[in-house]
């Protein structure tokens, strides 16, 4: 498959704390795969440095700008992107305003982790929380409210890894359109891009990030797709995008969107020979 009108804009760097190896490393990796375009979005800086202990401080902010650059000199015939994966907390909006303005981003990236002070549901050390089902239904509920307040804001060109409460396995029971239509609603309203996260194939729970059944109504509203690896080292980069571009296809997607100073555009996804 060429990759070539496909962008990686979800990856990371060692700022965040628990990735490994530089841009340029990753923007190598790549150019080797054919890939259009990368971007990086490293975890932002939080208000108060000490938040958690996997995102950057904010003076190393200047840090994280500056390898980018390193990037762009290193790796010249692919177009490097910058973007910041910012998390989507409630009452936090003055935050998220003024990191919107320190740089010359070519995107930003939204995302939810914390359901509630201290509590970052992906984190493996808060796995004793998920105990029954009262607990994964009530955990369930408190993330898409928030994950729904984060698509409605306007403040992010894309989101991330919409059903990442399945991380360990945890799934409430009955129809989950409960918690995906009104998500899928304020992104459309919005006019914010969804990704499929190739990330989710190698958790616990086995599968891409979102759910096919989030992909097939999101498709059917006319949400804009971007495919992201979430890559935490370089050879991360790109990965599964072949097996992801067939779901895509499969659930009725025929483009992905690409980001250039806040504006997106759309291409056509590559073309596929998929088998079941």
């Amino acid at each position: 498959m060429n990759l070539g009108k496909l962008a990686d804009y979800h990856t990371h760097t060692p700022l965040c704390r628990h990735a490994e190896g530089e841009p340029f490393e990753y923007a190598r990796q790549a150019e080797k795969l054919g890939l259009g375009e990368i971007g990086f979005s490293d975890h932002s800086p939080a208000e108060q440095d000490g938040f958690d202990d996997w995102r950057m401080l904010r003076e190393e902010f200047p840090q994280y700008l500056q390898s980018v650059e390193v990037a762009r000199s290193k790796v010249p015939k692919i177009k490097v992107r910058l973007g910041l994966e910012v998390d989507y907390l409630e009452n936090g909006e003055v935050w998220i305003e003024q990191l919107s303005a320190m740089a010359p981003y070519d995107y930003l990236i939204g995302s939810v982790h914390y359901i509630a002070p201290g509590w970052d549901i992906d984190n493996p050390k808060w796995i004793g929380r998920w105990s029954g089902v009262a607990e994964i239904e009530e955990i369930w509920t408190a993330y898409w409210r928030l994950y729904t307040l984060c698509a409605k804001s306007g403040y992010f060109d894309f989101i991330a890894h919409p059903d990442l409460p399945k991380k360990f396995g945890h799934k409430p029971e009955g129809d989950l359109r409960r918690f995906y239509e009104p998500a899928i609603a304020a992104a459309l309203a919005s006019g914010t891009a969804i990704e499929i996260n190739t990330s989710g194939w190698h958790k616990n729970c086995s599968e891409q990030y979102p759910s096919r059944q989030f992909l097939e109504i999101m498709s059917e509203a006319g949400i804009d797709l971007v495919i992201s690896s979430d890559a935490h080292s370089p050879t991360n980069v790109g990965r599964d995008f072949e097996k992801a571009v067939c779901l895509a296809r499969d659930t009725g997607f025929t483009q992905s969107a690409r980001f250039e100073k806040r504006c997106k555009t759309l291409v056509d996804l590559p073309a596929a020979t998929c088998t079941s």
